[in-house]
């Protein structure tokens, strides 16, 4: 073994947050029971985005406990802070999670081993778990494979290497130099005024693009919590409808019957799947009428913000 695989590169747990000092409570005393790593320098960066709760109260309490740093991010939106994260950190490697998240206390050591033998890989994602609060709807799991993406559950049940997947900010790994070359985009995430999401999808699939690859780490594992009033078809509505707006900011359609100047097919998918979905709560899986609503409200979202221009890269 070389002196580069035996020597742990230093990290970077990076947290952005936003008026959750009860769930980040729970974030950072998890993080407590994270186990040592032989040879691996860490601090966390807690990015306050602008709260108005007792967050800064919250932090304070573990900085005897947790080798902490706490930094506030004045523009509203997740990426604004996840940037100033990236900017500030001092690790070889930065390491995702969220506020709402409860990691494994082997979570740190999975990827420091998953560095040491994919030292030319920049990116590396781990299972996400569902959280729930309370019992969901029955239709909900019965159909929650069809819909783990909208809660950032990931798990692809297979073995490492580079992967055809893209990993979620709950639980995610980059290198900063990565990171430098291609930070979040401040338009997209979590902010004021907008249901869009996608920043860490964009941002790797501009590292995919550049070549780098993607590495599965199924031993790095986290918990992501999902609340009430996330286990319901209106918030399953809007989380796709921002999803439809994000591919009407990246998609251009060239050349396609329209209706009203936008195609056909998004007017065929928006009314076809509505129908199928709405029919189908009667008679259908809740699998199988779920994936008709995401289409349906995805195209939906679409059709509202369709724009040939492709403003986003």
């Amino acid at each position: 073994m070389t002196e580069s695989q035996t020597i742990a590169p230093r990290v970077t747990v990076a947290i952005c947050t936003w008026n959750r000092s009860a769930l980040l409570r729970k974030t950072l005393e998890q993080l407590t029971h994270l186990r040592p790593v032989n040879g691996c320098e860490w601090e966390l960066i807690v990015v306050d985005n602008n709260s108005t709760d007792d967050t800064p109260q919250i932090v304070s309490e573990f900085t005897s406990r947790l080798p902490i740093r706490a930094l506030r991010e004045p523009s509203p939106g997740k990426s604004n802070a996840a940037n100033l994260a990236v900017r500030e950190a001092t690790g070889e490697y930065i390491l995702w999670t969220d506020d709402d998240v409860l990691v494994d206390p082997d979570w740190m050591q999975a990827y420091v081993t998953a560095f040491r033998s994919f030292p030319a890989a920049d990116v590396f994602g781990g299972l996400v778990n569902p959280w729930f609060e309370g019992t969901p709807p029955r239709w909900l799991m019965d159909g929650f494979k069809c819909v783990e993406s909208v809660y950032a559950a990931l798990d692809l049940q297979r073995p490492g290497g580079a992967a055809d997947y893209y990993p979620v900010g709950a639980n995610m790994a980059i290198k900063r130099a990565a990171h430098l070359r291609h930070p979040f985009n401040p338009r997209i995430g979590p902010q004021p005024g907008s249901n869009i999401r996608g920043e860490e999808w964009l941002l790797v699939r501009d590292l995919r693009n550049e070549g780098s690859d993607v590495i599965w780490v199924p031993d790095a594992k986290v918990k992501h919590f999902i609340p009430r009033a996330r286990q319901t078809e209106a918030y399953l509505r809007d989380w796709f409808h921002g999803h439809g707006e994000l591919l009407a900011k990246l998609e251009a359609k060239k050349g396609v019957g329209t209706l009203l100047g936008r195609p056909l097919w998004l007017w065929r998918q928006w009314l076809g799947h509505g129908l199928r979905a709405r029919i189908g709560r009667l008679m259908l899986p809740a699998e199988q009428w779920l994936r008709s609503f995401a289409l349906s409200e995805t195209a939906w979202g679409h059709l509202s913000n369709y724009q040939r221009d492709v403003p986003l890269r």
